[in-house]
């Protein structure tokens, strides 16, 4: 499968009242692995940042006067995220300015030029409820290295976020998994003979059968002597 993680910067906090995409940055992946093939603009908006926005970018104004529109990249940005899933955090932030631009410049909106989108801030809200879930935060507690992050930045946010979803997406199975994709097999459908495994198997001590056999026996009493294990203890000759 091919995805792309993405990340934008922009003026300010509202597309509908008319802040802008000043940059996108996008990663891809093929079956987990990063492949260098990324694509990266600096837009220009035609507008200046809002001075909370430039604390959190620190993008200048004068540094996008000569950059391209949007509606010059927007062709070339459709046809490298055509069909693939997106990995975006916060996705709705990032889609509803995307949207906003392509129907400026007269383009499809995104949903209809992917394959899909995934929203990495849930999937971590999934798994980490309660828990701060900011890309920083996330780097924090996966271990991914985000010291070179002192201001946001697309391209950097991308490839941070990459790390990330493929740790937050990381199985028990995935280093079996790997060994086997780095083999040459495809890791869509792979076979493994469970035969070459020797399980050990660990019986129950004494005690452990006691305190087992003395929560069946309550389970049985506060049933009223109708559990099914007893039934069928007593059908077995």
């Amino acid at each position: 499968m091919r995805q792309i993680v993405l990340d934008t910067e922009t003026t300010g906090l509202s597309a509908e009242n008319g802040d802008r995409v000043i940059e996108i940055g996008c990663v891809e992946l093929l079956a987990r692995k990063l492949t260098g093939n990324n694509k990266h603009f600096y837009l220009n908006p035609d507008r200046d940042s809002h001075e909370d926005a430039l604390k959190v970018h620190g993008i200048s104004n004068e540094f996008l006067r000569d950059k391209p529109r949007f509606h010059e990249v927007a062709e070339e940005l459709i046809a490298y995220l055509e069909g693939a899933e997106l990995i975006i955090h916060n996705a709705a932030f990032d889609v509803g300015f995307l949207d906003k631009e392509f129907e400026l410049a007269g383009k499809p909106p995104l949903r209809t030029i992917v394959g899909s989108v995934v929203d990495s801030l849930a999937l971590a809200k999934n798994l980490f409820p309660g828990k701060r879930n900011s890309l920083d935060a996330l780097c924090d507690r996966l271990g991914v290295d985000n010291s070179g992050r002192t201001l946001h930045g697309a391209l950097l946010d991308a490839e941070l976020l990459a790390d990330v979803y493929i740790n937050l997406t990381r199985g028990q199975d995935a280093l079996l998994i790997e060994e086997v994709a780095e083999a040459g097999v495809n890791s869509g459908s792979v076979e493994i003979d469970l035969r070459s495994f020797v399980l050990p198997v660990l019986a129950a001590n004494e005690q452990e059968l006691s305190l087992h056999e003395a929560i069946l026996v309550q389970l049985d009493k506060s049933s009223a002597n109708r559990t099914i294990w007893r039934n069928v203890e007593k059908t077995v000759p």
